[in-house]
């Protein structure tokens, strides 16, 4: 059977960097503690609960802590949650990912120059919540075309778009495209990560290409879910799976080339282990 594997899969370097300090910060004296999630793979994050982190679900328990390190994920956070950290006095690593701090930063200005911040992505995805929480006054988030045009029915002048990270690309230029037709004061900021961007693309490529695909990452994965929905657009052999335990061999017993990719929350060992099974015993 032929293997095809995205290059691309795996990984990101946002996500990499919050999981490396979250096993450096484990190694040391005293607790650790994320708020939320390191990431949305449950393999790693009952590894770091065998070494001792401990996940933060609420701001409730958040503001408990009086003694440790918390770490924000590279999903970031409100800046309210920042400042109410501080005044506890609470120890806290801020691994957010660069590429999230940026559109923390534009909202941040944006907002302040009175423009009405469009947020394109997930309500309740806590990267979009972060976001909001850097916004100073009117803010919207929209996922779909039917919410584009709902919003262009109120009256605004200056608007200033971003995207959450992981949206996916084709229907970030369908909305803006949308919003362009209207003669709005508006600014546009693509703030799709580059990585996300070659890696929908790539995921499509392949699965255009194969008779069957495999996407792998965890169930509350938004960017593994994007990328289902997009190789299932082009193949409808296209399966979701969190690890090899998932993969049903039988539905690959005719297939004679298969294509494989997996989200940002994915480690490699997860992907190698998929690949090596479907190279070697389907």
């Amino acid at each position: 059977m032929e293997v095809k594997v995205a290059k691309s899969a795996g990984f990101c370097f946002g996500v990499k960097r919050a999981v490396e300090t979250a096993y450096k910060e484990s190694e040391k004296d005293g607790k650790v503690y994320t708020y939320g999630p390191i990431i949305h793979n449950e393999e790693v994050v009952r590894e770091l609960a065998g070494r001792g982190v401990r996940i933060l679900e609420t701001e409730e328990e958040l503001y408990q802590i009086r003694e440790g390190t918390v770490l924000i994920r590279s999903h970031g956070v409100p800046r309210a949650v920042c400042e109410r950290m501080e005044k506890n006095g609470i120890s806290y690593i801020d691994a957010t990912c660069p590429f999230v701090k940026k559109i923390h930063r534009i909202v941040d200005e944006e907002s302040r120059q009175g423009r009405h911040i469009l947020i394109f992505g997930n309500d309740s995805h806590p990267e979009v919540e972060g976001i909001k929480g850097w916004c100073n006054g009117l803010v919207t988030v929209i996922q779909t075309k039917e919410e584009a045009l709902e919003f262009l029915k109120k009256p605004v002048e200056k608007l200033c778009i971003v995207a959450q990270t992981t949206f996916n690309y084709n229907n970030f230029q369908d909305l803006v495209e949308i919003f362009s037709k209207k003669r709005y004061d508006r600014l546009v900021f693509n703030t799709i990560c580059q990585a996300t961007k070659e890696r929908q693309t790539e995921a499509r490529q392949i699965a255009k290409d194969v008779d069957a695909m495999i996407v792998i990452g965890g169930k509350h994965s938004s960017n593994t879910q994007k990328l289902y929905q997009i190789c299932k657009e082009e193949c409808k052999n296209t399966y979701y799976i969190q690890t090899l335990v998932d993969l049903d061999s039988d539905c690959f017993r005719s297939i004679g080339c298969v294509g494989i990719t997996a989200g940002a929350s994915t480690p490699n060992n997860i992907i190698e282990e998929v690949q090596e099974h479907v190279r070697t015993e389907l």
